[in-house]
């Protein structure tokens, strides 16, 4: 399994497929890609488990698992079995909080990371995987997805002004390709610096996703149609951005209220 992740990593790796590696290896690394079974995926959720991790941590690290198997193209294909995802969180920041969390944030990455997290409403692995050659100044773009590859929640955005004054200081400071970086490297998470900042800012329930959702619900609470939020939110279905985001916008199923008025 170690020879089939390398392949992988050298194709199709991103940081934060190969902090995950840094998980399963002990686990799978000496397995034959066909010895990944269902069991042996349970096993390592409870040992990962035992270990402090969340569900959808677990989760999220045995979906680079089954993407490096398909990669293989194993047949008959190895089976992962995955726990069950854990239901998303519904907390949002106001306005206020926000600002006091980028206030908490002490070092230049995590307050560029947490911009970026809300002005694209972009998943935290396409903002520590985005590179500066996918960031267009002249048209006022960032293109999360890489390429012609099609992958969940990259959408293209356009920048804020205050996003796109954030970015021409950083781009004047930058040291790597990748535009969130720290001491010249890219980074492959932000969750304990963002940990420590949002405890200093007196909201510890804060995580990267908080920003995704929190984006969302600014732009239900506009009015802006959820069909608008669904190609922000980089949604293939524009269904599923009305299950979670309706109830937040302050016109939606309006209309359907006039049509009761005695």
């Amino acid at each position: 399994m170690a020879e089939a992740w390398e392949r992988y990593r050298a194709e199709k790796g991103t940081p934060r497929a190969i902090w995950a590696w840094l998980r399963l290896a002990p686990h799978f690394g000496h397995l034959a890609p066909t010895a990944v079974t269902p069991a042996a995926c349970r096993t390592y959720a409870r040992a990962r488990a035992k270990a402090g991790a969340t569900a959808g941590t677990t989760w999220t690290e045995l979906t680079f698992l089954r993407a490096a198997l398909r990669y293989c193209k194993l047949c008959p294909p190895a089976e992962v079995a995955l726990p069950p995802k854990p239901p998303p969180r519904d907390r949002h920041m106001s306005r206020a909080q926000y600002a006091e969390l980028l206030a908490a944030c002490e070092t230049p990455h995590l307050r560029l990371f947490a911009q970026l997290a809300l002005a694209t409403g972009g998943r935290a692995g396409a903002i520590i995987e985005l590179t500066w050659d996918r960031v267009d100044f002249e048209r006022g773009l960032i293109r999360l997805g890489l390429g012609e590859q099609r992958r969940k929640g990259r959408a293209t955005v356009p920048m804020t002004d205050s996003l796109r004054a954030a970015l021409e200081a950083a781009h004047d400071a930058r040291t790597s390709p990748y535009v969130v970086e720290y001491g010249g490297e890219p980074i492959a998470s932000v969750k304990g610096a963002l940990r420590r900042a949002a405890a200093r800012a007196g909201m510890p329930w804060i995580t990267p996703h908080v920003f995704r959702h929190t984006a969302a619900v600014w732009m239900a609470e506009a009015g802006v149609p959820m069909a608008q939020i669904a190609a922000f939110l980089g949604h293939t279905d524009s269904r599923v951005t009305e299950r979670v985001y309706a109830k937040f916008s302050p016109d939606f199923l309006r209309g359907a209220a006039r049509a009761l008025e005695a």
